[in-house]
């Protein structure tokens, strides 16, 4: 094991502990005592789930922690009946693997069946039950609302019910990817309830030390509804061909807050410790631009513990329906003893505070009198600051990858839902350039190469005069990415890019290697890598300075295995509980997302090599992800679904973003003008590569196509992922074909061409 991966491993286990989220905790019931009795139930015990399958969690590791073992090394006495039981059961019953594809294990595994004989002799043993619940889900493999997907089978919740029945203590974990049903909770009544995500290689290890000592300080970047029923997206997620964001903007909290707060059962922030704390504002500065806050944070309890000041923001009427209150900004404390105070100094742009009007195509600051909530969860109300703005502020926008046709989104609530027709595109245009730019003839003549590439590095010649040096077809193979598992780079490795070609490797292009994922290094040939915490645990810390610390170490190890990009983060929006990716993302809220995401990419780049901000724009779910037809008003858009990434731009600065599989109001993401040129290169600023998703298909949702090179590009797209073999053009793009008959500019495809080589300058070519 490398030194890059001890460390990665050791931010890792720190992360494991604190983005453990801890629901219920009723009689002191945890911490566990010193040679406190424990009867352990669940195969996740010892069949930990430590990450999602599919390409952001398949890392290949050199041990893994488990629960067992880890409690069976602190100073809690296990049962050691129950846990030979189950050693044995386990042994004899491995994890189904549904084939072993990397996105095909099932969500739940088999569990023995514990007659009443052995919990009669092991409750006679030992006074407190722990049962662990595993699920898994990824990528092309959603949950489903049914027994072992969303909600327990009817074996863990007999489970559940003879432990309640037998034991002094029921203490339930959740080994799980995503939020799932909690009735239980009500139904039996467990002592305490913890959500112990998929913790990575050390998750195992970092359960157990937070059962016994330490304190857990994870909270909720999701709303618990009392069932999947009550989650707006809930109806026509399974769609087949088309799926519509009915609920507009009023995604987990903004719905639960807004409309229906008495269908929560844990509130977006919530989380226990074993201790408490006071928060109050000793001071409050608003200035043109910054909103600055003094606050304090006692320890009030008799243990050691940390917190986190959450700061939520209510705005005055409008006449756009507004949710009640959004999240704004957020710190967290150090461990802080019994009686210690921490003084935290919290400051935030005014613009946090915007939102988008689509009627009107403007992005608005109203004035008026605004409420800051200051607490420990959305709905705490430690202390509370106002402030007012003096007039509007507005900023006229374009309309811009607006939906074609109108549908029905939620205004308000009555007794039942209120909806009205989203505002369309202005004439129905899709997302597509559409004859925006100039075309220019093709030669047929390939350009003399007088430079080489390391004479733009040197200063000696501008990029665009080494760009304008190179043959359009050597142009068009720079734009195809080779892999997985391309020869040209270190093996194992999910992609190559650069000089991928004869022709390139003479003008002394290098090959930039591409690897996934959020939770650490992804090998296809064995090698082996840290395995961190899923991106719900790491947003669930709040801990941005940890975030940051664990990418860097990422980063260290991409250094020794001369990966230059990693594939990730991903800032995709919880939408839904059952997307099966939602353990690689963050959050239900675009603010805790964009800021996670932003200290990975920081973390990354201070070692020199970059990550990839993923998947633009909504991919909220994967079954059918390629041909999938996403239809969202403009407001939704720009206020949820892309305001995660102008969060992570306005706090790191992103090199590459990868653009999502489905398709958005009628065009795919990877070849939509409006989105990538117009918003994301034009409003937002952003400057680097786009490259679209492995294999994606291009061109309008009705007639989209893996060969339709020329429409990415067209868009604003830079490169093409991936082909097998890119000097050869295997996957039969249509990059020259469309130049050739003018429906491609040269233009195009030498910005492309420029902002790939941009990118390689700065992660492979390093001083």
């Amino acid at each position: 094991m490398t030194e890059a991966v001890k460390k990665t491993l050791a931010a890792s286990h720190r992360a494991a502990i604190d983005g453990i989220v801890m629901l219920e905790n009723k009689n002191g019931a945890l911490p566990l005592r010193n040679g406190e009795s424990a009867a352990v139930f669940g195969r996740s015990q010892i069949d930990y789930n430590a990450g999602g399958t599919g390409s952001g969690g398949l890392v290949n590791t050199e041990y893994q922690t488990d629960i067992l073992s880890s409690l069976e090394k602190s100073d809690v006495e296990v049962n050691r009946t129950l846990a030979a039981f189950y050693r044995d059961w386990v042994s004899k019953n491995p994890v189904s693997t549904d084939g072993g594809t990397c996105s095909s294990r099932p969500l739940s595994q088999k569990e023995p069946q514990i007659d009443e004989e052995l919990m009669k002799k092991v409750s006679a043993e030992s006074e407190t039950a722990i049962v662990v619940i595993g699920r898994s889900a990824g990528e092309e493999h959603d949950s489903v609302n049914a027994p072992g997907g969303f909600l327990l089978t009817e074996d863990e919740t007999e489970l559940l019910k003879a432990a309640r029945g037998h034991f002094k203590k029921l203490i339930v974990l959740l080994n799980v990817p995503s939020v799932i049903d909690m009735g239980f909770v009500g139904e039996i009544g467990p002592d305490a309830v913890l959500y112990i995500w998929q913790g990575g290689q050390e998750g195992g290890a970092a359960a157990a030390e937070a059962l016994c000592r330490a304190s857990p300080s994870g909270r909720l970047t999701d709303t618990i509804a009392l069932s999947y029923a009550d989650y707006p997206s809930s109806e026509g997620f399974d769609a087949k061909d088309r799926i519509y964001y009915n609920e507009d903007i009023f995604v987990g909290y903004r719905y639960f807050e807004t409309f229906c707060p008495e269908k929560v059962l844990y509130p977006f922030g919530f989380g226990l410790s074993y201790t408490d704390f006071e928060i109050s504002c000793r001071a409050a500065v608003f200035a043109e631009q910054n909103i600055s806050l003094t606050v304090d944070v006692k320890n009030i309890g008799a243990a050691p513990g940390r917190e986190i000041v959450q700061i939520y923001a209510e705005p005055p009427k409008s006449k756009m329906p507004r949710p009640k209150r959004s999240l704004v900004e957020f710190a967290k404390t150090k461990t802080l003893a019994p009686g210690e105070t921490q003084t935290l100094r919290i400051k935030f742009p005014l613009s946090r505070l915007k939102y988008y009007d689509d009627k009107n195509s403007e992005q608005r600051i109203d004035g008026g009198e605004y409420k800051l909530i200051i607490g420990k969860n959305i709905r705490d109300k430690s202390c509370s600051v106002r402030m007012k703005l003096s007039k509007d502020i507005i900023k006229k926008r374009g309309r811009l990858a607006a939906p074609k046709e109108p549908f029905r989104r939620l205004i308000g609530f009555d007794g039942g839902p209120i909806y009205e027709d989203a505002p369309t595109a202005q004439g129905g245009k899709s997302g597509a350039a559409g004859g925006k730019t100039k075309r220019k003839a093709f030669s047929g003549i390939a350009r003399p190469r007088k430079y080489k590439f390391e004479d733009v590095k040197s200063g000696g010649i501008t990029l665009d005069e080494f760009v304008d040096a190179v043959s359009d077809k050597d142009l068009a193979c720079l734009c195809r990415g080779e892999g997985m598992g391309s020869k040209l780079v270190r093996p194992g490795t999910g992609a190559a890019f650069g000089g991928v070609s004869k022709g390139l490797q003479k003008l002394g292009i290098p090959c930039a290697a591409a690897t996934d994922g959020p939770s650490g290094l992804r090998f296809d040939n064995g090698d082996k890598a840290a395995l961190a915490p899923i991106g719900t645990m790491l947003a669930c810390t709040w801990d941005i300075e940890l975030i940051e610390e664990i990418y860097s170490c990422i980063g260290g190890e991409m250094i020794e295995n001369d990966i230059d990009m990693l594939l990730g983060p991903g800032l995709n929006i919880h939408r839904n509980p059952l997307c099966g990716r939602n353990f690689e993302y963050y959050s239900e809220d675009p603010y805790i997302s964009g800021a996670a995401a932003a200290a990975a990419l920081r973390g990354l780049e201070s070692r020199g090599v970059c990550g990839t901000l993923k998947h633009i724009a909504a991919n909220n779910r994967e079954e059918g992800r390629k041909g999938l037809d996403t239809v969202l008003s403009e407001r939704a858009l720009r206020e949820i679904y892309l305001r995660p990434l102008e969060y992570a731009m306005e706090l790191s600065e992103p090199k590459a973003i990868m653009t999502a599989y489905n398709g958005l109001n009628g065009e795919m993401c990877g070849s939509n003008y409006e989105l990538i040129t117009e918003i994301i290169r034009g409003e937002f600023g952003f400057s680097g590569m786009v490259m679209t998703d492995w294999w994606a298909f291009l061109g309008p949702c009705s007639a989209s196509s893996t060969k339709n090179s020329a429409a990415m590009l067209r868009a604003g797209g830079d490169i093409y992922m991936v082909t097998k073999n890119s000097e050869k053009n295997s996957g039969g793009d249509n990059t020259l074909k469309e130049l050739k008959s003018g429906n491609l500019s040269s233009d195009e495809l030498r910005r492309a061409a420029k902002n790939i080589l941009k990118l390689i300058i700065n992660i492979v070519i390093r001083d």
